[in-house]
């Protein structure tokens, strides 16, 4: 059995390399800790070890960290992964598979804004699937409050706007 700290590591690479998606820090953390297998401070300790030693690569966008597996995280986990017991691995598999429609929605459709150089401000929305963006949309609008509603409203109507766009265009 490995140690608690390099277990949770493995735990956490099993998870990014069982989805074909990124998994945010939140959903990271709901699985482990609802389970009760260790503390938020430690989870995080954990994470910032894997960051530090290049297994996972993570991008930040409106103060949300989504992780993926990196190439160096791939082969650590492929040389120690007998290490997680069958009943964690299960565990792990039974909740992806349960949730895994749910948890590619949360990082799949992402809005993220900024200013411009004409002092007005730029919102990315954007769809992301495994192999490609169905949808990469930048608008500007005047001021940053309607970039936040812009962002706020992205998740919601996006499905619409992708028909909407595609009726229309072909």
């Amino acid at each position: 059995m490995p140690e608690p700290f390099t277990l949770y590591k493995l735990i956490i690479l099993y998870m990014l390399q069982k989805v074909d998606f990124p998994l945010t820090n939140s959903q990271i953390s709901s699985f482990i800790l609802e389970r009760g297998y260790t503390s938020y401070f430690t989870l995080q300790a954990v994470i910032a070890e894997l960051l530090e030693s290049d297994m996972v690569r993570q991008e930040t966008v409106r103060n949300c960290s989504y992780f993926s597996l990196t190439e160096s995280g791939e082969e650590a986990l492929h040389y120690f992964q007998n290490r997680i017991s069958k009943p964690i691995r299960d565990e792990i598999d039974q909740y992806l598979s349960d949730n895994k429609i749910q948890l590619r929605d949360e990082v799949s459709v992402i809005a993220d804004y900024y200013k411009n150089t004409a002092d007005e401000y730029s919102v990315r929305c954007l769809v992301k699937e495994k192999y490609s963006n169905p949808i990469d949309l930048t608008i500007t609008v005047p001021d940053e409050m309607q970039a936040k509603i812009v962002c706020r409203n992205w998740k919601q109507k996006c499905q619409g706007i992708y028909e909407f766009v595609m009726k229309e265009l072909l």
